[in-house]
């Protein structure tokens, strides 16, 4: 088959990316976490300040209800609290618990050694060049 170069970046990207959070899944199995759940818990730890519900499921690129079942099962595995917002106290801030964060180093572990293996034999070089090129598309998807 005789495949466009825009065809095959297409179908690498889209089938790396699934192969990737497979991937990571697999890794991550006997934690006991699905990966909408370690997604949560890396994006509750890396971001600064507070982390509505809401933009919790923008970040995860989940629906809102999606995100409410997935934090209720974070709850109660004890690894995040809601935490009302001081500033509004409709609004429900998502924060982890010691065992949250222990489980974001386990997580942040696992996912670190894996990049190793797969990025690792890739000469910097063209891995910045291929970086710049995927931050490039994001920002043009974000701009449509």
């Amino acid at each position: 088959m005789n495949m466009s170069v825009e065809d095959r970046f297409s179908a690498a990207l889209h089938n790396t990316a699934r192969m990737w959070r497979l991937a990571l899944d697999r890794r991550l199995r006997d934690l006991g976490v699905s990966q909408a759940g370690w997604l949560s818990i890396a994006y509750i730890a890396k971001t600064q300040g507070p982390l509505s519900q809401g933009e919790l499921a923008n970040l995860v690129q989940v629906e809102a209800a999606t995100m409410v079942s997935t934090i209720d099962r974070l709850e109660k595995a004890g690894l995040v609290l809601r935490v009302a917002s001081e500033s509004d106290r409709r609004v429900k801030h998502v924060v982890l618990t010691p065992a949250g964060e222990v489980l974001y180093g386990k997580v942040r572990t696992r996912a670190d050694e894996m990049r190793r293996d797969i990025l690792g034999h890739i000469e910097p070089e063209k891995l910045a060049m291929t970086a710049d090129i995927l931050e490039n598309i994001q920002a043009f998807i974000e701009k449509t």
